[in-house]
């Protein structure tokens, strides 16, 4: 089974080449028919499409949210190095979340019919796809590690605000997220799939060396795609934790179940997609035996775990900056704005923390407010 070696994969391209199981020369033997893609087809269709809209929907609402407070509030700073760190890669965040959903449709229209957007789309739309995924969970690490440095060796805010720092480093995770997504933009084609008779876009290492590149794009990708951004969150929020068991009790208990809700919700959304994708890199090498079930097993299941693992992108806005008191504010703000008073009396209720009193601060301090609450966008 020849599958997309990346994190970045549209689903569809999981199960193409079954045939390489089997020996072609053993005509007699039942089992050397080529397995059946029509369940696998059939299981899919019917869940992927739902699946990719209902994604696309949430992550649409939830990131377009984020970056019109965000726009709001940078309205106010007269120079875009002012802007704090977490804030402006919570802004890349929302940014390359909301480009990724909007890949979604294209893939979810796929699943109903086939591919009818032409080759210059299936590259576009898949190194889109890919350079996102990417950049997301960088990004992840990157907040992580601002709020490292600002809770555990409380760095020098004056120095922290000097975001032109953060803009640099945003431009290089581009950069190098970029030159990984042109894998695709080489690689992708339309294929017209064996067994089902459906042209879909995916990434075809059919060329020379399509072994070497596909296990070690494997690789690259479960590296820069899970296990580098996990071990900088876990280290960072175990420090972040370590360095907040003197606030009170009620502080460290909300900031240990946001600590945790936020490893938690990463683990759950890319483990299960990266065990499956290494399962197949072992497939790819001989180290486990092809079979038409396993070849099942991992194309479904490929599929479901990385559409869980697309739903990242739909939490993100929930756990990044719906949790913090001042981000709930200036929504609060933005809605008073547009609906006027009497329309936003429940949401200004709900922004201001259920009634706790607040000192008023940047949009994402690092002072009292942000250390006690563990808030990104406190």
């Amino acid at each position: 089974m020849n599958d997309t070696t990346t994190a970045t994969e549209a689903l569809e391209s999981t199960y193409f080449d079954y045939t390489d199981t089997y020996d072609d020369n053993d005509q007699d033997d039942d089992s050397a028919a080529p397995c059946s893609l029509k369940d696998t087809w059939d299981i899919l269709q019917r869940f992927a499409p739902v699946a990719y809209i209902l994604v696309f929907i949430l992550a649409l609402v939830g990131n377009i949210l984020v970056l019109c407070v965000i726009r709001r509030y940078r309205q106010s700073r007269h120079s875009p190095c002012s802007f704090s760190l977490t804030d402006t890669f919570l802004l890349h965040l929302a940014i390359s979340d909301l480009l990724l959903a909007i890949t979604l449709p294209f893939f979810a229209i796929e699943w109903i019919n086939e591919w009818v957007f032409g080759l210059f789309m299936c590259k576009i739309a898949g190194a889109l796809f890919s350079l996102n995924v990417y950049c997301g969970v960088l990004f992840l690490a990157c907040i992580s590690f601002d709020r490292y440095l600002a809770i555990v060796h409380a760095i020098n805010i004056s120095w922290r605000r000097k975001t032109c720092h953060a803009q640099l480093a945003c431009a290089i995770i581009w950069g190098v997220c970029m030159g990984l997504a042109m894998v695709d933009v080489y690689y992708r084609n339309v294929v017209n799939v064996y067994g089902i008779n459906r042209l879909m876009c995916h990434v075809d290492f059919s060329k020379e060396n399509s072994q070497q590149w596909q296990i070690g794009m494997q690789l690259v990708s479960m590296i820069l795609g899970f296990i580098l951004p996990l071990l900088v969150m876990l280290y960072c929020y175990l420090r972040i934790f370590k360095a907040l068991c003197h606030a009170t009790r009620r502080q460290k208990r909300r900031s240990l179940r946001l600590i945790i809700s936020l490893v938690i919700v990463f683990v759950v959304s890319w483990a299960p997609y990266n065990a499956l994708r290494m399962t197949d890199s072992l497939q790819t090498l001989g180290v486990i035996v092809k079979t038409c079930t396993l070849n099942k097993v991992l194309d479904v299941g490929t599929s479901v775990t990385e559409i869980l693992g697309l739903a990242h992108c739909a939490l993100n806005p929930l756990l990044y900056g719906l949790v913090g008191v001042k981000f709930r504010r200036e929504l609060a703000q933005m809605c008073k704005a547009a609906l006027g008073p009497q329309g936003c009396l429940g949401l200004a209720g709900w922004a201001n923390g259920r009634g706790s009193s607040r000192r008023p601060g940047s949009f994402s301090s690092v002072e009292s407010e942000n250390t006690s609450y563990f808030s990104v966008m406190a």
